[in-house]
């Protein structure tokens, strides 16, 4: 698929375009009630935990702006950290917190943080200023995720996160976000990330980008991105599926980090899953959504969804050429 295309191209691909994703996936199959569910990511949490999910510990919340400043004591022993807006979007507003030096705090970037600073970040949460509509908000306070050592290559400091798009239940694209200095040691690709498309029948990197640019190693280590096996494949594509039955939404974007010490853990579901992603696999969504339209796979156990899309959705699948 080209980069840079006319629209009958795309649409012979197969692209999935932002109005029929609309039309099609989201407004079709996602109730509204169902929203509060994956946009409130602390509600989220809560229902991923109740039915025994894994996902990254919580240390808090902080819900009113005359409680910012009282913060560190939810933090006492504790070097490293996240602080999320629970209803924020797109990355904005997420502060990573992976040490000391004396009495501030070093975020990815190298910066450092004092109380007041850390303080006032968690004011600008809790008043909307990354929240979904500028709406008040709540600042969540996570465990930092102990970052697996197998993706040292093809990382710069931070985290990277693995996307799964989930549709009628059954994952049918994926693909792996890899930090750069560029996005700050943030696995998101606005900020200037790597998306290296991941096969959903092998957990094989098959091609990246960063930004509208093609690209076959990590633009700050130089390590190939491509051919790189995702560890724990399976269990990452039926964690996804689950995720499904637990919010009860037909499309949406499940995002997976893998802890050196807890394997992989559900970070958080998105309802209006971006379409960059099929960049990242040079692929389109479209025959892939015909091709769960025409199973009766979205009917079955989520472990049984899970291994249908990893038997059908593969390159030797002559629908999905």
């Amino acid at each position: 698929m080209k980069l840079f295309a006319r629209p009958d191209q795309l649409r012979a691909a197969g692209v999935l375009s932002l109005n029929r994703r609309n039309a099609e996936c989201i407004m079709r199959l996602n109730s509204r009630k169902a929203y509060p569910l994956v946009d409130d990511k602390v509600l989220c949490k809560k229902t991923l935990e109740a039915r025994n999910m894994p996902v990254p510990g919580l240390i808090g919340v902080v819900a009113r702006s005359g409680d910012a400043g009282r913060f560190a004591r939810k933090l006492v022993g504790r070097d490293q950290f996240v602080i999320k807006p629970a209803n924020g979007s797109g990355g904005d507003g997420i502060l990573v917190i992976t040490g000391r030096r004396k009495d501030k705090y070093l975020a990815t970037d190298g910066r450092l943080w004092d109380e007041d600073e850390l303080a006032h970040h968690l004011t600008n949460v809790i008043s909307g200023l990354y929240s979904l509509g500028g709406q008040p908000d709540k600042a969540m306070l996570e465990e930092l995720v102990a970052f697996d050592p197998v993706f040292d290559l093809i990382a710069f400091q931070g985290v990277p996160d693995i996307r799964v798009i989930v549709y009628r239940g059954v994952p049918v694209m994926a693909m792996v976000r890899l930090p750069t200095r560029a996005s700050h040691g943030k696995a998101n690709l606005h900020q200037g990330a790597v998306g290296a498309g991941i096969c959903i029948s092998t957990g094989l990197t098959t091609s990246a980008v960063v930004g509208n640019h093609q690209v076959r190693e990590h633009v700050d280590t130089a390590a190939s991105v491509v051919d790189f096996a995702v560890p724990q494949w399976e269990k990452i594509v039926e964690m996804a599926a689950n995720c499904h039955d637990a919010v009860g939404l037909g499309y949406l974007g499940v995002d997976i980090v893998l802890d050196k010490n807890r394997g992989p853990l559900i970070l958080e579901l998105n309802a209006r899953p971006g379409l960059n992603i099929q960049i990242a696999n040079g692929a389109g969504l479209r025959p892939r959504l015909a091709l769960v339209d025409a199973s009766g796979a979205p009917g079955l156990p989520a472990a049984e969804r899970a291994l249908w899309a990893r038997q059908n959705i593969t390159p030797e699948n002559p629908a999905l050429a």
